[in-house]
């Protein structure tokens, strides 16, 4: 079966702690059930500011700016030894401000649900226009906003929530149905703000693979969010709406959902399009959650220690044919968590690791690193939930040890050998994997790894459909050409013709 080459990908984070203070589930759900308790009086003052977040070193790891060497490394807590002068933008993203996500919001506003201040947006319109990947067809769709009183009025009466920049309101997201409430306010703000990261990363996508808008086929979007109203509720689609933001006007799209297992899953849908010829290239992209902004702040409130989880966390993916020059997805040895498999820690990593190597003849040895769940540990340890990427670890390790791979004696020194540190935001979907992709590919380009695994993990029963857990997994090796061999394209073709009538005319001729 054809390698699918991956071809470029970026990452970015929208530095966003007022949408998470007001709209953040936790001191959402606790202003609601219990007004304005000591937690959500103490919780402005541990929000980390802008330049805060960008010299935060996971941060900066996601988006290109540090090696993830180096934050290995890096004195802990690494809140307390942040980095200096760090840049707003690395080599795969940017980490962007809240004023500026709040006008993308407007741009990526399609049904005049964002209000902005006009005020506010004749600032954030000055610092749009600067902004390296916004063209003027994007910055065109920024709107010149409307006075203050008609916000006010839309908020007092209307059933609209209110948008905040340094504590004062910027503007509004207004309902979409007086009744509807998959259209109501809060739904559609999370929709649009998705959708608004989603966005962000594909434009960046865009501009560091030098891809012309037109020339996207496809695009897969696989976040945690569910667009529809109260007929179809979930019914989509962010993934088109996406692309027509972007100005991708040859490309169509669906939306992939299965928690935080979405991403791989949409990786291997979207290569299996590009392996099968049915698509020339396809962009796999994910936009940020607010529900999950802030989640454990509670913990790191009583901890005395910043509330970390600020940032909506986004990324686009470019698949198109191996031609051996980028590092491929294998789609002969992928990982399923099937209906059968058993919900057991062992039993998933066996599906998910232990049988794509055997099909391959490989051991667990042969691959350089593994990528699970990589969410940041200064957010999850705090919170009780421990280091999960060395859980995960330390189970691949012990599944080795099981298998005669491995001894007990080894394992240490397998999970900091295999593992990689957590750097990633806890937005559901975006810690599975998929955050390691772009710092996989540069370290294989580069010739450090020479085969790595990329694994996806959900909790299928947070729908309260099955108790289930889902799962996939794919391998990452340098290109080889492959897609080229095993199949001729219509260029080809047309190629092959021209080459052969030209022969037959001097034929003719001679």
């Amino acid at each position: 079966m054809a390698h699918v080459a991956i071809r470029g990908y970026s990452y970015c984070l929208n530095h966003t702690p007022e949408l998470g203070l007001h709209y953040g589930n936790t001191p959402y759900m606790e202003r609601k059930s219990h007004g304005e308790t000591e937690f959500i009086k103490k919780l402005p003052d541990h929000v980390q500011s802008f330049d805060e977040a960008c010299c935060y070193p996971p941060n900066q790891v996601y988006i290109g700016g540090m090696d993830l060497d180096a934050l290995v490394d890096h004195p802990a807590p690494m809140y307390l030894n942040r980095l200096k002068n760090a840049p707003r933008f690395g080599k795969f993203g940017e980490i962007m401000p809240e004023n500026e996500f709040l006008g993308l919001m407007d741009i990526c506003d399609v049904f005049d649900l964002i209000w902005l201040d006009e005020t506010f947006a004749s600032d954030v319109s000055g610092a749009l226009a600067k902004h390296p990947v916004m063209n003027q067809k994007v910055l065109s769709r920024l709107e010149k906003g409307h006075a203050s009183s008609e916000i006010e009025e839309e908020v007092s009466k209307h059933g609209a929530l209110p948008l905040y920049f340094q504590g004062k309101i910027a503007g509004c997201c207004r309902k979409g149905h007086d009744v509807d409430e998959s259209l109501s306010a809060h739904v559609l703000l999370e929709n649009i703000a998705s959708k608004a990261g989603s966005v962000l990363a594909l434009l960046h996508l865009l501009k560091s693979t030098e891809l012309a808008p037109g020339d996207v086929d496809y695009v897969i979007e696989c976040s945690e969010e569910a667009a529809g109203d109260m007929n179809q509720r979930g019914g989509g689609n962010f993934a088109k709406a996406v692309a027509e933001i972007a100005g991708c006007t040859s490309a169509s799209g669906y939306d992939v959902r299965s928690f935080c297992a979405a991403p791989v899953n949409a990786m291997i849908a979207g290569a299996a399009q590009v392996a099968s010829g049915a698509r020339p290239n396809v962009v796999v992209l994910a936009g940020g959650a607010i529900p999950k902004l802030f989640m454990n702040s509670r913990d790191h409130v009583k901890k005395g220690m910043p509330a970390l989880e600020d940032c909506l966390g986004n990324f686009a993916i470019l698949l198109d044919p191996d031609d051996g020059t980028c590092p491929v997805m294998r789609l002969d040895a992928l990982g399923k968590h099937s209906v059968g498999a058993g919900s057991s820690p062992q039993a998933i990593t066996s599906a998910l690791v232990l049988e794509p190597l055997q099909k391959l003849g490989l051991t667990f040895s042969d691959v350089d690193k593994f990528a699970a769940e990589l969410q940041i540990p200064e957010i999850t340890v705090p919170a009780g939930a421990g280091d999960v990427p060395v859980a995960n670890f330390k189970m691949i390790a012990a599944l080795a040890v099981m298998k005669g791979q491995l001894t007990k004696e080894e394992m240490p020194a397998f999970v900091k050998q295999k593992g990689i540190p957590g750097f990633a935001h806890t937005q559901g979907h975006i810690p599975s994997g998929v955050p390691f992709i772009g710092h996989a590919c540069e370290a294989i380009a580069e010739g450090k790894y020479r085969r790595v695994m990329i694994i996806g993990k959900g909790s299928l029963f947070l729908a309260r459909l099955t108790n289930l857990s889902d799962g996939a997994s794919f391998i990452i090796e340098p290109g080889t050409g492959s897609s080229r061999q095993q199949g001729v394209t219509r260029e080809d073709v047309r190629e092959i013709l021209l080459e052969a009538l030209s022969e037959l005319s001097k034929g003719l001729t001679g």
